[in-house]
């Protein structure tokens, strides 16, 4: 068998050897980007966004399996994913009128006494007052967004469809938002996610301070109410 494969040694050795770099590389480039991540997640700052995201994605398996080694959470990759993702579309999404632009909020944002009934477009909001949802809608609809209180990803898909936004604001729990960036990329929607501030399937929290914010990037001034003009980025 060894003189059957001698002539093809110095082709198995170089091969062998390929392999071991190749390993080493990535795992020298894994601990680049758990140092990048770690530090993004301390100070706020994120550092090579491009890089990071490619990095992060295409070692997905790898890189989920360091960060529980080094006391991380799947949270803490999924969010940094997140804050990536809005980091690199935040340029583009200010380039896009928001007559172009639409909102899809979880129904399980709603209050449990909520008294909205379901439609085909999803829930229509009454503005009852027992939950912050429809003082979001009046605000984001003050603005010019279409503004969509959703079950579930069907909903969206088929909104996106019949509307065709050019960008959206996706709010909900943070598998769900990472999920909805995704989705947006390959059907290219620009897209901003904005993480619940606390999860569950019924009366979650948003993290209204950022919805707004996020909508109001790329806005006139002069066009913002005066009750949402703190939220304005100076």
């Amino acid at each position: 068998m060894l003189s059957l494969l001698q002539p093809y040694m110095p082709v198995i050795i170089l091969i062998g050897e390929l392999t071991i770099l190749i390993a080493i590389s990535i795992v020298i480039l894994g601990f680049i980007l758990l140092l990048l991540t770690a530090y993004a997640i301390k100070s706020g700052n994120i550092l090579f966004p491009r890089f990071m995201r490619a990095g992060l994605l295409f070692l997905e398996g790898m890189m989920r399996g360091m960060f529980r080694l080094f006391g991380f959470e799947d949270s803490d990759f999924l969010r940094i994913i997140v804050t990536l993702q809005n980091t690199l579309n935040r340029k583009a999404f200010m380039a896009i009128p928001v007559t172009d632009r639409a909102v899809f909020m979880p129904q399980c944002l709603r209050s449990n006494a909520c008294p909205a009934h379901l439609h085909d477009e999803g829930l229509k909001c009454r503005e009852c007052g027992l939950c912050r949802v429809g003082e979001g809608k009046r605000f984001l609809e003050l603005l010019g967004y279409r503004v969509f209180i959703v079950p579930g990803s069907s909903f969206i898909k088929r909104m996106i469809k019949r509307y065709r936004p050019r960008a959206i604001i996706g709010i909900g729990c943070l598998l769900e938002v990472k999920e909805g960036i995704e989705m947006s990329t390959q059907i290219d929607i620009i897209a901003m996610g904005v993480v619940n501030s606390s999860d569950g399937c019924v009366e979650t929290s948003a993290d209204w301070d950022q919805v707004y914010r996020i909508a109001l990037l790329g806005v006139d001034p002069k066009k913002v109410p005066d009750e949402m003009k703190k939220y304005l980025e100076l």
